[in-house]
């Protein structure tokens, strides 16, 4: 997007080359409203900012990121802070970003420990059964798993699978008939 200045009676006026969002419009005309106080309070502290943003996370990558946090909180506030205060209220601000983001690596790395600690869910004993029987043909085990895996119902089984509900209901009847004689249970019927 292409900022161009330009003045209108007497008033500075921002000129877009395409629309831009409320955000960038607000923040360009603040930036014309200040002038370039803000330009130059930067050009005059971002060397010391990233230096001991850099000295406290060790990362460059993560000092440049603290550095522009920093500066963007600066951005927001800069009604309201003192300049003279301000080297020291820069570094305060990247600390406390430099902190925020130790606080965000420890609740992640916790998260993760908690991760490897759980146990990995085995697979219920009815998929177990049905995925390791070499007795159920291809039909009866889809039937199966959709109907008691997965909780379909007879009516949804036909529709995925394209066949009759009577045929849905004889290969369920079917697949339980083999799964019993396979795992030594008899019927009762």
């Amino acid at each position: 997007m292409c900022f161009e200045p330009a003045t209108s009676k007497g008033r500075t006026v921002a000129r877009f080359s395409r629309p831009a969002g409320k955000v960038f419009r607000a923040v360009t005309f603040a930036r014309i409203r200040m002038g370039s106080s803000f330009d130059d309070l930067y050009r005059r502290h971002v060397q010391a900012v990233f230096r001991f943003a850099l000295s406290v996370t060790g990362e460059r990558a993560t000092a440049e990121d603290v550095t522009s946090e920093a500066f963007l909180a600066l951005y927001r506030n800069l009604d309201s802070i003192d300049e003279s205060l301000l080297p020291g209220w820069l570094l305060t601000a990247a600390r406390n970003r430099a902190r925020d983001l130790w606080r965000r690596r420890a609740v992640e790395q916790r998260y993760l420990e908690q991760l490897e600690d759980s146990p990995v869910e085995q697979p219920a004993v009815m998929e177990t059964w049905l995925l390791e029987s070499s007795d159920l043909k291809p039909i009866h085990r889809t039937c199966m798993m959709l109907r008691y895996a997965y909780g379909m119902t007879r009516a949804e089984i036909a529709e995925t699978t394209g066949l009759s509900e009577t045929q849905i209901k004889g290969h369920l009847q079917y697949g339980l008939k083999l799964l019993r004689q396979a795992y030594g249970k008899t019927s009762k019927t």
